[in-house]
């Protein structure tokens, strides 16, 4: 079983903190549908007939995509990969976009899942973020979709921004219950070079973000989590009544995966590689007959087990030695316990079933651990 996901790279504005791979501008949307055809059918081996069962296209902002844009893609994948056993068709849309008239129209396609960057719904924060919605069409947006008909939906949420106080972040969760959302992603605000927040912050035109305030509000994520309901099975996904996102949860678990368009990342279990991530070069390319693949990494058996410890450990079900001994020899577990151990006793970490699984505390240092863990 596969996935494939599609990066459409334009979004009406740009959020301050996002470091995608992004254009403001449209005028090449056309030609670069045309290239994400080509790109398509040029890599139709890439995943050897496995069966397809989840698509999602991302971004950017997949939702300025007309809805017959959208079928158009969907017949191309269709003519040229194993779709027979979709789960899951995932468009990521901003609130803005979801209004009557659109949400209407994309009845008319094989999507079934909506992933919403809300965000925030709190303006302030919205504000704070450049975002293009304010809170009043997030909660729209939500209730409309749910109304024309999808109710699978998730949407993202972010806590750390520097005036996002504890009530508040509280009130962002509660939100979730009271929208009869069933998943939901949340991330602390991370500041990356390059972006347009870290030259503000370094300019002193905005507030920096306190990693203190951050692991504080993780902590209330997680315990609210529980009174509402909701199991963490990824660091930072939560789902109501089993309802867990299956193209990530594939990712997690080293499924493969083909990425098509600028910057999209591919996995085969051997090598994984990533796309150019410029509009024109791509389209160029594509338009040559040429794959648009910026760089290839083979990946070695150690770092197959590492990113396999890594991804594993953020998830609920944890980093299974039996699977540990099977694929990569029983010598790496005996390993693995020894690197583990200041974390069993600290509590950071705990072992069921022959599984480690870290704790709540373990999860405040996740990337901490992963790392010492590393073979």
């Amino acid at each position: 079983m596969a996935g494939i996901y599609i990066h459409i790279p334009f979004c009406k504005q740009a959020c301050n903190y996002c470091n995608f791979h992004f254009s403001t501008s449209l005028k090449q949307k056309d030609q670069l549908l045309n290239a994400i055809h080509g790109e398509l059918e040029m890599r139709k081996e890439y995943l050897s007939g496995q069966e397809v069962e989840t698509i999602y296209f991302g971004g950017g902002t997949p939702s300025l995509l007309t809805s017959n844009e959208i079928n158009q893609l969907t017949e191309t994948i269709h003519k040229h990969y194993n779709v027979k056993g979709l789960k899951e068709f995932t468009l990521e849309a901003n609130p803005d976009d979801l209004n009557k008239t659109y949400l209407s129209s994309l009845r008319d396609t094989l999507i079934d899942r909506f992933s919403i960057g809300t965000q925030s719904f709190i303006n302030r924060d919205l504000k704070y973020m450049n975002r293009a919605h304010n809170a009043q069409e997030a909660d729209y947006a939500i209730k409309a979709s749910q109304d024309a008909g999808f109710t699978d939906l998730t949407i993202d949420l972010i806590y750390g921004t520097p005036e996002l106080t504890d009530k508040d972040w509280l009130s962002n969760l509660n939100k979730v219950k009271e929208l009869g959302i069933t998943h939901f992603s949340a991330y602390a605000l991370t500041v990356e070079e390059g972006t347009v927040l870290h030259h503000n912050i370094q300019k002193k035109k905005a507030t920096p973000v306190d990693p203190e305030q951050s692991a504080v509000q993780m902590e209330l994520l997680m315990n609210q989590c529980v009174e509402m309901g909701f199991e963490q099975y990824e660091i930072s996904n939560f789902a109501a009544n089993k309802h867990y996102a299956v193209h990530n949860t594939n990712y997690w678990t080293g499924k493969h995966y083909l990425g098509i368009g600028p910057s999209a990342h591919s996995f085969d279990g051997k090598s994984r590689s990533w796309n150019i991530a410029n509009n024109a070069l791509y389209i160029k390319q594509i338009e040559n007959k040429d794959l648009p693949i910026q760089e290839t990494e083979h990946i070695t058996p150690t770092q197959h087990l590492n990113e396999y410890i890594m991804t594993s450990l953020r998830t609920m079900w944890g980093c299974n030695l039996d699977k540990v001994s099977k694929e990569w020899g029983s010598e790496y577990t005996t390993e693995l316990l020894k690197l583990v151990t200041p974390f069993f006793e600290n509590r950071a970490v705990i072992s069921k079933e022959n599984k480690l699984i870290l704790t709540t505390q373990g999860k405040l240092i996740a990337d901490r651990i992963a790392g010492a863990l590393f073979i």
